[in-house]
């Protein structure tokens, strides 16, 4: 019964009538061709004789205004997925997008790929008796996969050949979290530590410790350099690669578990976090300008299980836990909210962002992967632009 079927969801437009019923202007015949006074006048801005501009000002102020219209985010999911005896449980990461449009979710033994582009599920493979799969995540350009297991293994997987290719016997306890950078794969585990180690050469590069329980939270900079990691000791980690002696930043400000980390892709060296059920709050910090407190804090109400910053805009994405279950798009750096999205039955544990970048896929203890169209495409974003910038010209109108 490990299948995953697709289910599409729909919902009716429905458009309401126009009423464009309005008293027709009447006119005196005495009245025709006579100049109206100011106080009479049926215009509320009248255009003065010899005026530089046919346009009124006030139709001039309108247009002049550089405030982009609010995006409409559609608040159902496009598709559901079924994902029978998925995991819920918080430590974990079980789903990941790859750059080929290949979704992979871990359910207990097994592997299975759905390709978004023709809609197919595929079992890519099992791991040996009583081994669970703990965490997944695609390698930049889509053909490997790393796959976290129970027993404390890091298992490459090839998608092409379908089956494992080489294994890593690093960690003493289940891998909750694995990041690619480049051909280097780190892990983090229950044992708490994180390992980095080569791909290609199959050897480990670094042991990294600083976390006194649980690694749950791992993602890579841009920069590729910075690796930020989060735990059940509710501390926030900063390491820099080159140096691995010591952590960079240890921060110790959320009250609760981190296990939602992001980078920015925007700006070099901004950083996103989240805190579990007892902190509920998304912190950002300057790690650029070795700011050591967070620069923003927002409490979201609820457990923060995952975020992700949208690739095409500056927005953010959050999925949360106990006790709303809900999905927030959020603006940046106002942080004002833009659409809350429910659907989920239980915490919003799992998240990815398609290659695209308009599309998130999420995933909850219901047994359900859930895809939301919720970010502007390029095409998008440049026609808004362009837009933007024929309202700026309508100064120059003389």
């Amino acid at each position: 019964n490990n299948t995953i079927s697709n289910i599409s969801l729909t919902s009716p437009l429905i458009m309401s009538p126009h009423n464009s019923s309005s008293p027709p202007l009447r006119f005196s015949p005495k009245n025709v061709f006579k100049f109206c006074s100011k106080k009479n006048s049926v215009f509320t801005s009248p255009i003065k004789p010899f005026a530089s501009s046919p346009i009124s000002k006030e139709t001039q102020k309108l247009l002049m205004k550089t405030t982009r219209p609010i995006r409409k985010i559609p608040k159902l999911a496009s598709k559901t997925l079924t994902a029978p005896s998925i995991q819920d449980d918080f430590y974990l990461n079980l789903l990941d997008w790859s750059s080929t449009n290949l979704i992979v979710v871990g359910l207990t033994s097994t592997i299975y790929l759905w390709n978004a582009t023709t809609n197919q599920p595929t079992k890519l493979g099992e791991l040996a008796t009583l081994a669970q799969v703990t965490s997944v995540n695609w390698h930049s350009q889509g053909e490997l996969l790393g796959v976290g297991t129970s027993y404390g293994s890091i298992q490459i997987w090839d998608q092409h050949k379908q089956t494992s290719i080489f294994e890593f016997k690093s960690h003493k306890q289940r891998v909750g979290v694995i990041g690619w950078s480049g051909d280097l794969v780190a892990s983090g585990s229950r044992d708490r530590s994180i390992i980095i180690n080569d791909q290609r050469t199959t050897k480990q590069i670094a042991i990294l410790q600083n976390h006194t329980q649980e690694v749950c939270g791992l993602k890579w900079s841009p920069s590729t350099h910075h690796l930020a990691t989060g735990g059940n000791d509710n501390k926030l980690t900063i390491w820099d690669t080159r140096n691995t002696t010591r952590p960079l930043f240890s921060f110790i400000n959320h009250t609760a578990a981190v296990k939602a980390i992001s980078w920015s892709p925007h700006k070099r060296g901004l950083l996103a976090s989240g805190g579990g059920t007892l902190d509920k709050t998304i912190k950002f910090w300057d790690i650029a300008n070795n700011i050591s407190q967070p620069i923003n804090s927002v409490d979201t109400g609820s457990q923060v299980c995952n975020i992700a910053w949208a690739t095409n805009v500056n927005e953010i994405v959050s999925t949360h836990g106990y006790s709303q279950n809900q999905i927030i798009i959020w603006q940046y750096p106002s942080m004002n909210q833009l659409a809350t999205l429910t659907g989920h039955a239980t915490r919003v544990l799992y998240l990815a962002q398609s290659p695209d970048g308009q599309t998130i896929i999420t995933g909850a203890g219901d047994d359900s992967l859930r895809m939301w169209n919720v970010f502007p495409s390029i095409q998008e974003i440049n026609n808004s632009n362009r837009i933007q910038t024929s309202i700026l010209r309508c100064k120059d109108i003389r």
